[in-house]
């Protein structure tokens, strides 16, 4: 059985949070380079050179991509041949949280209660899915999630009939509908089937794939193509300004699901699409 020490964990979640709010990760600077080759419209062009831009400054002085430092959102798998030794898994990514949020003089976040809006003053809580898979690995993905992206996502419970083109159409118009505010180009993730609750996780899994990287299962790759087409002829635009890039990516996760059902999720990355992944 391998063993990892807490200590081991708060240290790598700490750096973890800092590097994935100021160094944009490759899969998104190439996604963004790309989408400036395509783009026609003058304004969406400068649009996204400022963007590449600020990726330069940020990575140069170590400073935020973005005010909004997030949500601290983990996936966490977990081997089933791993102990930790020393205090719990949650704690460690609930103390790397805290103790990289304050190194890196990131925005704290998270209110306590969602009612009476009081700050926690640490940007703790995380928000971490947990999944059990075989063998010694352990495995953390960090994805900050800022609340204007995650504000303009959404869930339907189709009928089954409502079929492909259903789930094409609900998705369409919940990027239509988001508009400028998840600040385009975004990402879009798309869970269809499980329940209610399972097809939202797997909207938010699918934003931690590489950028443009397809589904393994064929058919699903297609859709992918072909909704990311259906999106890009909003003319939404980098930052709702007009143009042919309102997306830069559509990944779509399934899971079975009850014969009544149909639910489909959709959670929206922005531009930024910060992630960072610690394998121990």
């Amino acid at each position: 059985m391998k063993e990892i020490a807490f200590d081991t964990i708060v240290d790598q979640v700490r750096n973890a949070c800092i590097e994935a709010n100021c160094m944009i990760a490759e899969d998104v600077a190439q996604a963004i380079h790309q989408a400036l080759d395509k783009e026609e419209s003058p304004v969406g062009q400068k649009i996204l050179q400022e963007i590449l831009d600020n990726h330069k400054v940020a990575r140069d002085t170590k400073l935020p991509l973005c005010q909004d430092t997030g949500a601290a959102v983990f996936f966490v798998d977990i081997g089933q041949d791993v102990r930790i030794t020393g205090g719990l898994l949650e704690d460690a990514v609930n103390d790397g949280v805290r103790q990289g949020y304050a190194a890196g003089f990131l925005r704290n976040s998270m209110v306590g209660n969602p009612l009476n809006r009081k700050n926690t003053g640490d940007n703790t809580p995380a928000v971490i899915h947990y999944a059990l898979v075989p063998g010694e690995r352990l495995k953390i993905i960090f994805c900050p999630k800022g609340g204007g992206s995650e504000n303009m996502s959404d869930i339907a419970m189709l009928r089954p009939g409502d079929g492909v083109e259903g789930v094409l159409r609900f998705v369409v118009n919940t990027v239509k509908k988001a508009g400028s505010h998840p600040c385009p180009p975004v990402i879009v993730g798309v869970g269809i089937g499980g329940t209610f609750e399972k097809c939202a996780v797997l909207a938010k899994k699918a934003l931690t794939r590489p950028i443009g990287s397809p589904n393994p299962k064929l058919e699903l790759a297609h859709l992918e193509v072909s909704f990311l087409d259906e999106i890009n002829k909003l003319g939404i635009g980098p930052m709702g300004l007009g143009g042919r890039v309102t997306a830069l990516a559509v990944h779509i996760e399934t899971f079975p699901c009850h014969i009544a059902s149909l639910p489909v999720a959709v959670n929206i990355n922005c531009h930024a699409a910060r992630h960072k992944e610690i394998l121990l």
